[in-house]
Parts: structure tokens; C-alpha cells; sequence
């Protein structure tokens, strides 16, 4: 009878410590440079307000006519499986199109789409040149507007941001990989 509960004591101890140490597959590792942009209740959002929190972030824009409405629609479903989870998650949305995506825009837009606004923030306030060059060296993607047309043509990644501001995983926004993204959002919430 002791035997068996050595045995069972040990093979708890060894799935204990099997969960301890994970860590992110694939981790990419990008540093993101301090931003100060305006969100849609024209509150200015900075790194500096994200640091210490884990969040997800992606670029989109309100008159987008592909892309960005499965990736939207993605991305509420997400919040609220995080929610039903009680999982403590930011989202970051950056606009690609600030000269339409004014905050009232921006507001409205997350509205329909019934996004919980007290932990999404919907940025915008700088130039389309900025956010292309922020979205390149920040994420790696792109963010470009063509002078031709009001569509915008940029990256549909969600991105996955540590406590120090630190871009650890990328997945795709068109058909998220769902149980990924929350196992390692466990694991980096489970971190110092």
C-alpha cells in the first residue's frame, strides 16, 4: 500500500513540474518601440500603459471590404472565450486607414461587432506613414495604402505581446488556431 502511494505521489509531482517551465513554441521575440496613439474614446494608449499586461494585437480599418471583417469577427469571439476563460487579456487593435478611422469610427465599428471596450483599445492619431513604418519594424508586416484606392493592403496576423512589450507569437487572424492561442497566453500570463 505504501508503494502505491509513493507511485502515486510521484507520478503527481512529475505532471506538476511537467506544467512548470512551458514555454511558447516558435517564440519570435520582437521588441515594440513606445507609441502614444489615440484610442476610440480619445484616451492617448502608450506601451507604457500596456507594459505588465499580456495582450493580442492586429491591424484593421473600418472600411475594409475583405479581410477585416472575419478577422474582427475573430477576434471578438476570442475576447469573449478569454472572458468565459477568466483569462486577463488586452486586445490592441492599430487602425491602417487614420484618416477615416476617427475615434467616434472606430467606437461605432467595434460596437457592431459587440466587442467588450473596457480591455480594447482601437488606435489611431498619426499618419498612414507611420503606422506602416510601426507595423513593419514593430510586427513585420505591412500596412500600405495605395494611392489609387481606399482599400488598404496590410497583414492579417493576430499578435500575441508579453508583459514587457515583447511580440512572442504570431497566428493567423483569418482562421485563428483558437486552443493555441490560449494555451500559450496561460503560459505567459503564468510568468513573472
Amino acid at each position: 500500500m505504501l508503494k502505491i502511494k509513493w507511485m502515486a505521489l510521484l507520478l503527481f509531482l512529475s505532471l506538476v513540474l511537467a506544467g512548470c517551465g512551458q514555454s511558447i513554441k516558435d517564440s519570435v521575440n520582437w521588441e515594440i518601440e513606445d507609441f502614444h496613439f489615440t484610442n476610440q474614446d480619445n484616451e492617448e494608449v502608450s506601451l507604457g500603459d500596456l507594459k505588465g499586461e499580456v495582450w493580442l494585437a492586429d491591424f484593421v480599418f473600418t472600411n475594409c471590404t475583405t479581410v477585416c471583417l472575419p478577422m474582427m469577427a475573430n477576434m471578438t469571439q476570442l475576447q469573449q472565450q478569454l472572458e468565459e476563460e477568466g483569462l486577463d487579456v488586452r486586445i490592441v487593435s492599430f487602425s491602417v486607414d487614420p484618416a477615416v478611422d476617427t475615434p467616434e469610427v472606430l467606437k461605432s465599428y467595434a460596437e457592431n461587432y459587440g466587442a467588450n471596450l473596457e480591455s480594447w483599445d482601437l488606435l489611431t492619431g498619426y499618419v498612414p506613414e507611420k503606422i506602416d513604418q510601426f507595423a513593419l519594424k514593430n510586427f513585420k508586416t505591412v500596412a500600405r495604402k495605395p494611392d489609387d484606392s481606399d482599400q488598404v493592403v496590410h497583414g492579417t496576423d493576430f499578435f500575441l505581446i508579453d508583459r514587457q512589450g515583447v511580440v512572442r507569437k504570431f497566428y493567423n487572424g483569418i482562421n485563428p488556431p483558437t486552443d493555441e492561442i490560449l494555451s500559450d497566453i496561460e503560459i505567459l500570463l503564468a510568468e513573472d
